[in-house]
């Protein structure tokens, strides 16, 4: 590798799980750069002994990315170059990293993506949901309130939406996401991909959240959740926005989804996801449900 004058910055794409799910690339670029900023020192540095990579590290993760990114800036500035790595997959992807490329742009300094791989894609690619169009979400807002919120704002989405959760929130998620998308919307759920104990599940939501409550096992690990696209709109009552809007003004959403549904003629869960919708998209004011 020959260096740039002023330094290169190689965002690295290092394994979700399986070792051997590396670049010769990747290898090359982390044994020769003068410094590796890794999202976590230790987890990176197994990764490193492993292939016999002896490059000295940095750490810089979500904690420290404000005070470090000088230091990095410097060494490039020298003439260094310099690989970013977070823990598993691409950087950036819901990842730390972007206060770094971003100012290295802002200076003119080289970033150099040096791909491979990433939980998003492998769990698309193996997902049988469309992937022609997809809406990466990342990880849902903690709190139930507003990941609900969130999720409302999404339910008319057309496109495969994609997520990322943790063990100990993904029976709450999968709880709300079949409650604001509705129960019947066709889903997958990847478990640790490419590790020993990858499962990939398919089902409606109801039927993936009922599992997850009823397997432990299946509440462990690393998730990605996948959603099928909410249907055309065409295929919903041309009547029931006009008649949720007026009882929107009056009652809560289940109140108010509850009546469209009767006075419209279709399914209450239907009402109650356009409802939802409605009130996430308009800012509707109203009694809160």
């Amino acid at each position: 590798m020959v260096a740039d004058p002023s330094g290169a910055l190689y965002v690295v794409a290092t394994p979700i799980g399986h070792l051997d799910d590396i670049t010769r690339r990747a290898l090359a670029v982390l044994g020769e750069v003068a410094l590796i900023a890794a999202e976590d020192t230790r987890h990176t540095g197994r990764l490193l002994a492993h292939y016999g990579i002896t490059t000295p590290m940095l750490a810089l993760h979500e904690h420290n990315e404000r005070e470090v990114l000088p230091r990095v800036l410097e060494r490039l500035r020298s003439g260094a170059d310099v690989a970013l790595v977070s823990d598993a997959g691409t950087p950036l992807l819901s990842d730390p990293g972007f206060p770094l490329v971003r100012e290295c742009r802002r200076r003119g300094v080289r970033v150099v993506p040096v791909p491979g791989p990433s939980a998003l894609l492998a769990a698309l690619s193996v997902s049988g949901l469309p992937t022609d169009r997809f809406c990466f979400e990342g990880f849902l807002p903690r709190k139930g309130v507003a990941r609900r919120e969130r999720l409302a704002a999404l339910a008319d989405m057309p496109a495969t939406l994609v997520f990322y959760e943790s063990a100990h929130r993904i029976r709450a998620a999968l709880a709300d996401l079949a409650e604001i998308f509705g129960g019947a919307r066709e889903a997958v759920l990847a478990r640790e991909l490419t590790k020993l104990h990858e499962t990939v599940l398919t089902g409606s939501l109801d039927t993936l959240a009922a599992r997850v409550t009823r397997d432990a096992e299946q509440r462990l690990g690393e998730f990605v959740v996948l959603v099928s696209g909410a249907p055309p709109r065409d295929l919903v009552h041309p009547d029931l926005d006009r008649v949720l809007r007026v009882l929107l003004a009056e009652l809560p959403v289940k109140q108010a989804s509850g009546l469209a549904a009767g006075i419209v003629g279709v399914k209450r869960n239907l009402a109650y996801q356009r409802a939802l919708a409605l009130r996430a998209g308009d800012g509707a004011d109203g009694p809160g449900g």
